[in-house]
């Protein structure tokens, strides 16, 4: 692997079951940003939280009156800065602090995004996560190299999908395979 071409941005991690028992296990993490200079950045887009939207908007003090999905769970996006807010949605429009990462997917950190969705003016698709993954320069090569990821392009639907338990799965079916082959078990004849 060269570190110097690899970058998995908007790519999947498709967590191997090695990982199986831990934070990590039987996740999907959407790259929103990786270098050899800086590392990489992800959010797990299935591992939905006993919270709905409507109760982070409560707590924040925002009018939902008007916004769908507020019955949707917020997702617990990876195990670094849990406190933090992180939305995926649509490319497009822009808020305070929104970074665009494909003509397709945008990520933004600021409330105002959270504003327009509860008056029903946000973007058409989102998920609302606390936290993210992270990886320090080459830390996330490593972990590839080790076979504790499988990395295959990201699709908008697989992101936004709803059926958050297949996730893994329908990613791994792009390339080719079911999660239900894969085994951390090593056998010699």
């Amino acid at each position: 692997m060269n570190d110097e071409t690899l970058n998995l941005t908007d790519h999947f991690l498709i967590a191997m079951p090695q990982l199986n028992g831990s934070y990590f296990g039987h996740t999907l993490i959407y790259m929103w940003q990786h270098s050899a200079e800086e590392g990489a950045l992800g959010i797990v887009v299935n591992l939905p939280l006993k919270v709905q939207l409507k109760e982070i908007f409560s707590q924040l003090d925002i009018d939902f009156r008007y916004g769908q999905g507020l019955d949707e769970p917020v997702l617990s996006g990876g195990p670094v800065e849990t406190e933090k807010g992180f939305i995926l949605h649509d490319a497009g429009r822009k808020w305070t602090s929104t970074h665009q990462i494909t003509d397709d997917i945008s990520i933004t950190t600021s409330k105002d995004i959270l504003d327009d969705i509860g008056r029903g003016e946000g973007p058409e698709n989102y998920l609302l996560t606390l936290g993210c993954a992270g990886w320090s320069p080459g830390q996330l090569e490593l972990e590839i190299a080790g076979n504790s990821w499988i990395t295959c392009p990201a699709s908008k639907e697989i992101v936004f999908s709803r059926d958050f338990k297949r996730k893994p799965d329908m990613a791994a079916s792009t390339l080719g395979f079911s999660m239900d082959q894969l085994t951390t078990d090593v056998g010699h004849d």
